[in-house]
């Protein structure tokens, strides 16, 4: 073993911050998941506070924080189902573009909302879509409908959501998979020219196939979205109006832990959340393993 440290020192060495900064931020403060067991209130310590068992998992018997789940998993699976194999066309569709001055170009503009804040994208979407003065509700009007309320329908959040979410991360997450074809032979897009495929037959049978294995790294990575939906996106866009579709877990936590105090069933709730999410990554790793061979480990 010394020998392997000796040969890969500088590795070693390379990735010590990153080993350090996790276990700082992610390791040490798991010492508060005992809050979730604990009856903790402002001005005790997390050593002093009594136990409670399993009371403050009470939640589960209340019907808002099921409401709450249906909306979560409900943004979740269209944000999934629109999401996750929108990076996919993008970049087979990129891959054929012969320009490399429009490729280039068609990249940076796609990636380019990635860096904006939520805070920004929330700013220029009530800004678009509100009743007094939004671009979108103008031109509605000019084609002699009636203006909606967008930021305050019921109907029109969720499609809302997905679309932003698309719009701002779809060209970030195109670039490993742009990448995942530069790793593809190019001898075998000769062949399959030899053999008569077509545009759409070396996209079935040799570009997929190549990104295959990055495909299920990031379905892997994605799992645990499924439950943490997005509250640096929600949050600012929800209000009194769309709440009843726009609350999710996180949201539920952040009101029920920070502004209403209740600081160990918020735990318990984040908690379930990691445990869920954990779970969601470990089997989706092993069907990963058992259909294509590849996985995280």
């Amino acid at each position: 073993m010394l020998d392997r440290l000796a040969k890969y020192r500088w590795q070693y060495l390379m990735i010590l911050p990153s080993v350090v900064l996790l276990f700082l931020f992610s390791y040490i403060p798991m010492v508060g998941i005992q809050v979730a067991f604990k009856d903790f209130h402002i001005g005790s310590t997390i050593w002093n506070s009594p136990w409670i068992g399993f009371e403050n998992f009470a939640f589960l018997r209340d019907d808002q924080f099921w409401v709450v789940v249906k909306n979560t998993l409900y943004i979740a699976v269209l944000k999934f189902a629109v999401g996750f194999p929108a990076p996919i066309l993008l970049a087979l569709l990129i891959n054929e573009v012969r320009h490399s001055g429009f490729k280039r170009f068609v990249q940076s503009v796609s990636y380019l909302p990635h860096f904006f804040s939520w805070i920004v994208v929330a700013y220029i979407l009530q800004s678009m879509l509100t009743l007094d003065g939004g671009l979108v509700n103008q031109f509605i009007g000019n084609l002699g409908g009636d203006p909606i309320f967008f930021l305050g329908s019921t109907e029109w959040f969720r499609p809302m959501i997905v679309a932003s979410g698309l719009w701002k991360e779809v060209g970030w997450n195109t670039i490993l998979y742009l990448a995942a074809i530069t790793t593809i032979d190019p001898q075998l897009y000769e062949a399959a020219k030899v053999e008569g495929a077509g545009k759409l037959g070396q996209m079935r049978h040799i570009t997929l196939p190549g990104m295959l294995p990055t495909i299920s790294i990031v379905l892997i990575l994605s799992m645990p979205s499924l439950i943490a939906v997005g509250m640096d996106q929600i949050y600012p866009l929800m209000n009194p109006a769309n709440q009843p579709v726009a609350d999710v877990l996180d949201t539920y936590i952040l009101r029920s832990g920070l502004q209403q105090g209740y600081f160990s069933p918020a735990t318990a709730i984040g908690l379930l959340s990691s445990v869920i999410s954990l779970a969601l990554v470990l089997g989706t790793n092993r069907m990963a393993r058992k259909i294509n061979g590849e996985g995280l480990w």
